[in-house]
This record gives C-alpha cells, sequence and structure tokens, in this order.
C-alpha cells in the first residue's frame, strides 16, 4: 500500500515538469519562432488559464469514474502533448498541444490525492498527502534545470521528448501499481458547489491566487531575466534552477513545519520574505556571489508557497475538500496565469528588470487581503 502514494507522486512529477519545465526554455523558443518573450509566455500562462478555467469542473464531471482510470487518461494525453511539441510545430499548434492536457491537469491531482489518503493507514493519511506535495517540488529541483540544461546542450525539443519519457514511465507505474478506486462520493454536488457562496473561501482563495501571481510575474521569465540581467548563459542558469529547486524542498519541509503552528503567521511571513527578495532581485545583478545567495533564499521561500498557499484554500473547505483540492490547483493555475501574463506585458513596455516591481505589487496585495481576513476573524470573536 506504502508504494501507492509514491507512483501517484511520480504522475504529479510528470505533469508538473510539463508544465513547469517550459520556463527554463523560453528563451530558446522565442528565438526559434522569432516571437516576443510576451507571447511565448503564453506556453506556460495558457497551460495555466485552461486549468483554471475547466479543471474543477472536469474533476467534478469525472467524480463517479474510477480514479485509476482518470489518472491513465490524463498521462496519456500529456504524452501526446510533448510528442507533439517536440515535432517543433508551428507555433499555434505547439500552443494547442501544450494547453491539450492542462484540461485534465487538476483531474489527476485530485485523483493523486486520493489514491495516496485512501490507501494509507488513517496516522499516516497527512504523510502520504505530503508525499504527493513532494512531487511538485522534486518537480522543480529536477525538472526544471534539467529542462533547461538539455535545451543549452542539445535543442528545447529534446526537452519535450525528455518530458515525454517522464510521463510514459509514470504511466506505466499507475497502470502496474494502483488498484482500481470507483469513487465514493462523500460530498454532495450542493456542498461542494457551496464553496462558492463561501466568503471566506473566496478570500482566502483570491489571496492564494494573487500571492502566485506575484511570484510568477517574475519567475515566469526566470531564464530570461538571468540571462539579460545577470549575464548567465544557458548551463549557468540551469546550475541557478537546481540551486532554487534544492533549497525549495527545505522550504517545502519547513513550511509544513511551520504551518503546523500557525497557518495565517506562516503565510504573512512567507509574503512578506517575496516581498524582500523582490527588491533585492532589482538592486542585484551580475553573477556575484550575492546573486547566487539571494537566488537560494528564492527557492526556499517561492516552492514553499505552493503548499501554504493550498492550504489556505483548503482550511475554509470543511466538507468539500476533494473538490477544494482541484478548485486550489485552479486558483493557483489562474495566479500563474495572471503572473505571466503581467509579466509578459511588463517585459514589452518597460524592460525585465521590472517585472520584480509588478511581483511586489500583487505579492502586497495578497498581504492585504491576508490582513482583512485576520481583522474579519478577530472581530467574529
Amino acid at each position: 500500500m506504502n508504494r501507492i502514494k509514491y507512483v501517484a507522486a511520480l504522475g504529479i512529477f510528470g505533469i508538473i515538469t510539463t508544465e513547469f519545465g517550459v520556463i527554463g526554455i523560453l528563451p530558446q523558443i522565442a528565438q526559434h519562432y522569432q516571437i516576443g518573450m510576451d507571447h511565448a509566455g503564453w506556453l506556460l500562462s495558457g497551460f495555466a488559464l485552461v486549468i483554471a478555467l475547466f479543471g474543477p469542473w472536469i474533476t467534478l464531471a469525472a467524480a463517479r469514474f474510477d480514479r485509476k482510470k482518470m489518472m491513465v487518461l490524463t498521462l496519456s494525453l500529456f504524452i501526446i502533448s510533448n510528442v507533439l511539441s517536440a515535432l517543433a510545430p508551428p507555433f499555434g499548434l505547439l500552443l494547442l498541444a501544450r494547453v491539450l492536457p492542462a484540461f485534465l491537469h487538476p483531474l489527476y491531482f485530485s485523483a493523486a490525492i486520493y489514491a495516496a489518503v485512501t490507501n494509507a493507514p488513517e496516522k499516516e493519511k497527512h504523510s502520504a498527502t505530503a508525499v504527493i506535495f513532494g512531487g511538485v517540488s522534486i518537480a522543480t529541483v529536477l525538472g526544471v534545470p534539467v529542462t533547461s540544461y538539455l535545451a543549452s546542450v542539445f535543442t528545447w525539443q529534446t526537452a519535450f521528448a525528455a518530458f515525454g519519457l517522464v510521463n510514459i514511465i509514470a504511466m506505466t507505474a499507475v497502470i502496474l501499481f494502483i488498484p482500481p478506486m470507483q469513487a465514493k462520493q462523500e460530498a454532495t454536488v450542493g456542498t461542494q458547489m457551496g464553496l462558492f457562496k463561501n466568503r471566506v473561501f473566496l478570500l482566502q482563495a483570491i489571496t492564494t491566487s494573487l500571492m502566485i501571481a506575484g511570484m510568477f510575474a517574475v519567475y515566469g521569465y526566470f531564464a530570461e531575466f538571468m540571462e539579460k540581467i545577470n549575464y548567465l548563459n544557458g548551463v549557468q542558469i540551469s546550475k541557478m534552477l537546481m540551486l532554487f529547486g534544492v533549497l525549495g524542498v527545505v522550504g517545502n519541509w519547513v513550511a509544513g513545519r511551520l504551518l503546523s503552528k500557525s497557518l495565517v503567521a506562516t503565510l504573512a511571513f512567507f509574503l512578506l520574505m517575496l516581498s524582500l527578495i523582490y527588491t533585492l532581485l532589482y538592486f542585484i545583478n551580475g553573477y556575484t556571489i550575492y546573486t547566487v545567495l539571494l537566488t537560494a533564499l528564492w527557492g526556499f521561500i517561492h516552492t514553499g508557497c505552493f503548499l501554504i498557499g493550498q492550504s489556505w484554500i483548503s482550511s475554509a473547505a470543511k466538507g468539500a475538500e476533494e473538490f477544494a483540492n482541484s478548485l486550489g490547483v485552479a486558483f493557483t493555475n489562474l495566479g500563474i496565469a495572471l503572473g505571466t501574463t503581467i509579466g509578459g506585458w511588463v517585459i514589452i513596455n518597460f524592460g525585465i528588470q521590472y517585472t520584480v516591481w509588478a511581483s511586489i505589487v500583487l505579492v502586497g496585495a495578497a498581504l492585504v487581503l491576508t490582513g482583512i481576513r485576520l481583522l474579519n476573524t478577530s472581530s467574529a470573536k
């Protein structure tokens, strides 16, 4: 039974690597198609926007079906997407191939958590969920920098082929090791849809979206930022991404420990640290020890925010946790789409160095909403 959560996490690694791996190769793609970074950025923001708009409803509609079949179907679409992308089709077709599997992205995420928790002993259910989120962390550690490295040594098409191979391995593992899991509808559709009438849930979901948007206004263009502002080459960028990811795993672990003590204090602390990091990013440039240390701190804080955001959303969804997991993924990706779109606009109109100020504004808005949530809680007492 213990291996089920790891197999499910392997699939998470595959789909998150496919989603975020493009961050490390956007400059090469933009150069290949002779397009601006704002247009190339749609390979990330378009993917995220589809998840945000369609993912929860597809997850809700598929609630009656066998979770194993849904996981296999999702990974199949990711494989097809990566094969098509590796062929370097016209940009419009590349964008279509990219967004194709995004429709089922939250479906796999929700099913993976369900598989891990359902097949774990009661006392191990929280740790099983942590393993699933560990797939996100490992994708950041290995997937994104390895993608950048492959593109710098070979071609960006090679990176998409690597994505496809990872998803083939994940799908094979799901077929072999995860048992059939017919869903048991524990919450009614009315209960789940009632989340949209819950003001606390909406406030916390919007806060999470703004935080993620602030993160991706800069991080979505990490490779371009490091190349233009810090003068790094492809191999150096992949090393920085690796450092970013390794510290991110540590940050994810620390965030989990802090969350057990105080969710809101952890959220506020990470938001303040993000604002500080983005401010320093504006003033520190070139390939120096300060850049390396700041990138390490950035990765530490950045990755922990995913777990914090998901926990912040789920904490306001009692009785509809599974649908909330899907909505959490949707609001996170809405933030990714918003952040990368704003970041692309700033790059075209002002220059990539000013994306940090867009991030500061968005993170600041999230911090204000966190304060409003605290005030409401205090007044209710």
